[in-house]
Parts: C-alpha cells; sequence; structure tokens
C-alpha cells in the first residue's frame, strides 16, 4: 500500500509540475500567473481533500466519494491529455521551423501556441466522455475457440468472462445485477468470473448473494476464482460467504461438468505476486513457483482426456497453461491498461496485458475488466468477452 501510495503521489507531482511548465505556452504573460496559482490551489485542495479520506474513510458516504472521485479524475487527467497535446504540439513546431522561414521575432508569441484554447477546451471534453461515458459502455466482444479433436457436444459450446468489477464507490450492485441480466440474454452455457468483483467490505455479502441468484439461469452455472482484491477484503469473509451458495468457487481445484468432458479449473491469486513484469530474477523465480504449485494441484484430479478451461486472475498462467496444452485460459487483472489506441494498450506493464495471446494450439485471454482503478477509460471499454467452441 506505500508503494503503491508513493507512486500515485509521484504521478500527481509530475502532472502538477508539467501542467504549470504548459501554461507557459498557452496564455499570455498577463494571464500566466493567475492561472497557475488557480491550478496549483485547486490541485492542492483536492490531494488535501484526498488524503483526509483517506486517513478516515468515516468522513464521506459513497456518494461523496463517487462524486468527488469523478470530480478529481476528471480535472487530472484532463490536465494530463492537455500535457501530452502541447508536447506534441511544440515537437511539431519545431519541426516545421526547421523547413520553414521564421517569422519575425516576438518572444511572446513564440512561447504562446496557435489555438491555445483549444488544448485545454478539448483535454476536458476527452477527460469528461472518458469518465462518464466510454467507461460506462460495456461491449459485446465475440472469439471462437478451435480446438482438436473436441466432442461432438461441446461443439458451439458458449462461455461469458467478466472481471474486475471491483464493486463500491464506481461500482454498483444495480449496475452489476443489470450487468448479469445482460449476459443471460446472450443465453452463455456458463458464466465464467476472473476475480476482483467482491472488493468492497460493505457490499460483498449482498453482491455474493446477488450473483448467486442468476447461478440457475445459466445452463452449467457460474464459475468463479479469486482476485488479489478478493484478499485484501479479507478473503476468509468472502469464502464463508461463497460457501452458502451454488457459484462454483475454485481455489486451487476444478469441476468436471456432469455428463461432459469438460472441465473448469480455477487458481488462486498468488500474494505477493509482482504489480507488473518483474524484471528481479528472485522475485519472479518465487512468482513461477507458486503459479506451478497452484496450477499442479488444481490439475491433480483433471482426466487426461478432458478438455479444460483454465480460470486464473493473474495473466502470466496463460504460459504455465499453454504448457499443459489447456485449450483456453481466462484471466484478468490488467484491465486492459484503462488506456489504449487503436486497440493498443497505452501502459503494457504486464507481459500480458489485453486481449487475446495464442501460444501454439492454446489460447489466453486478458480481459480488459468491467470496473475500474480509477473512474477512467479511454480507448478500452469495459467488456463482456464470448467464447464459443469450434472444431479443429
Amino acid at each position: 500500500m506505500k508503494i503503491f501510495l508513493i507512486i500515485v503521489s509521484t504521478i500527481l507531482a509530475v502532472i502538477i509540475g508539467l501542467t504549470l511548465i504548459c501554461v507557459e505556452f498557452l496564455l499570455n504573460q498577463n494571464a500566466r500567473k493567475k492561472v497557475r496559482f488557480t491550478i496549483f490551489f485547486i490541485d492542492m485542495l483536492l490531494i488535501f481533500v484526498c488524503i483526509l479520506g483517506i486517513s478516515n474513510r468515516n468522513l464521506f458516504s459513497d456518494t461523496m466519494i463517487e462524486i468527488f472521485g469523478n470530480v478529481m479524475t476528471v480535472i487530472f487527467m484532463a490536465q494530463l491529455i492537455c500535457i501530452s497535446i502541447v508536447i506534441v504540439a511544440l515537437i511539431i513546431r519545431s519541426i516545421y521551423r526547421l523547413f520553414n522561414k521564421p517569422a519575425p521575432f516576438s518572444r511572446e508569441r513564440r512561447r504562446m501556441l496557435a489555438y491555445s484554447l483549444f488544448y485545454p477546451i478539448y483535454s476536458f471534453a476527452t477527460a469528461i466522455y472518458a469518465n462518464q461515458i466510454e467507461r460506462n459502455d460495456t461491449v459485446d466482444n465475440f472469439y471462437d475457440i478451435e480446438v482438436a479433436n473436441l466432442p461432438n457436444e461441446l461443439n458451439g459450446f458458449k462461455i461469458a468472462q467478466i472481471s474486475d468489477i471491483h464493486l463500491g464507490a464506481f461500482y454498483s450492485l444495480e449496475r452489476l445485477e443489470n450487468l448479469l441480466n445482460r449476459i443471460v440474454k446472450a443465453k452463455p452455457d456458463i458464466l465464467t468470473i476472473t476475480g476482483d468483483i467482491f472488493d468492497s467490505i460493505e457490499m460483498n455479502d449482498a453482491a455474493i448473494k446477488l450473483v448467486d441468484s442468476f447461478c440457475d439461469k445459466f445452463r452449467y452455472g457460474i464459475f468463479y476464482c479469486h482476485g488479489n482484491h478478493e484478499h485484501h477484503r479479507g478473503i476468509q469473509a468472502v469464502e464463508n460467504g461463497l460457501s452458502k451458495t451454488n457459484i462454483h468457487w475454485l481455489v486451487n481445484s476444478s469441476f468436471r461438468i456432469s455428463n461432459s468432458a469438460l472441465t473448469i479449473i480455477g487458481v488462486d491469486y498468488p500474494m505477493g505476486a509482482p504489480v507488473m513484469q518483474s524484471k528481479d530474477e528472485v522475485e519472479q523465480k518465487n512468482f513461477n513457483k507458486l503459479k506451478s504449485e497452484y496450477l499442479s494441484q488444481a490439475t491433480k484430479n483433471v482426466p487426461k482426456d478432458a478438455i479444460c478451461i483454465l480460470l486464473a486472475h493473474h495473466p502470466e498462467f496463460i504460459d504455465d497453461a499453454a504448457e499443459l496444452n489447456i485449450p483456453l485460459t481466462l484471466t484478468g487483472h490488467t484491465h486492459g491498461s484503462q488506456i489504449g489506441f487503436f486497440g493498443v494498450p497505452l501502459f503494457p506493464v504486464f507481459k500480458y496485458t489485453r486481449g487475446m495471446i495464442r501460444i501454439n494450439n492454446c489460447y489466453g485471454y486478458v480481459h480488459c475488466g468491467n470496473g475500474s482503478w480509477f473512474p477512467f477509460r479511454l480507448g478500452c471499454p469495459p467488456e463482456i468477452a464470448y467464447f464459443t467452441f469450434k472444431s479443429r
């Protein structure tokens, strides 16, 4: 937690500093001082309220947290977008001047970019769109999974996946219920949930009961594996709640669907796993060892002729599953980076960050998530992923 707060604090400090520098290129000398003071005051006020809320959670209701979180996200992300646009504009201007005769010198004009009012307006419009529209605009993605020697009864078998819902201030029980009802209408044979759904101590019990109420609406039920946030919110309480339901929660274990060759395997999240792809050989070695142990336990009683689906929160299990020739592995955890450009994640800090990975004849999928680390998605909308088995 301390490392996370240090990273966030560093990012905010950089954003504030660069924003104050960018004002130099957007406004005339008379306006700069007032605008810089206003930006600095607002940013410091937001950070102060945020620290106050973290240190004393009871001060604010979930509604207040949601409103404040959205406002803070829009303001800081608008600043970040504006910084990016200004940097690009300065680079383009520098290249242009290399090949064109410069205009008569004017210090003020040289400092200011053309159409400077456009930059903050566009930045705020984009931030509001990402916070209010795209973050709430769930898309359906469909994939065919070709499997060799697929039994006839599994040809056309349809799997739905959701992940990383993060119930709390930015994702309500009502929204979860609407999501589940939407999936039911698509009529998948099973629903899979790959962790980080039960992320609110206050809401978890009600959420578990809600998910349980949908079990009989899928032909073979609902299958779930833990994410790291279930551990953060009290794994024992989550498991106590799950034990009273019909949800198939798989912790380093497997479940064979009756009268079928299909087996669903689920592994726990290896706590202590690196936040992103690790360059530390010892850390990565320990992580790989845990993954191997978990998967070994989970596949212990799986018949050799079974067609398997692996549920794992961390995407690096895709490599381990491919070594075992598991046809399909479903993962989450990364949120697809939440920011993308033409379908490509802008911050690919994980080995696998988003979408389909093919290793030989095995498929692995990294879900973009349905909730958010922070309430902002741009070029990476929340998704429901559907997978249909086809004979190869």
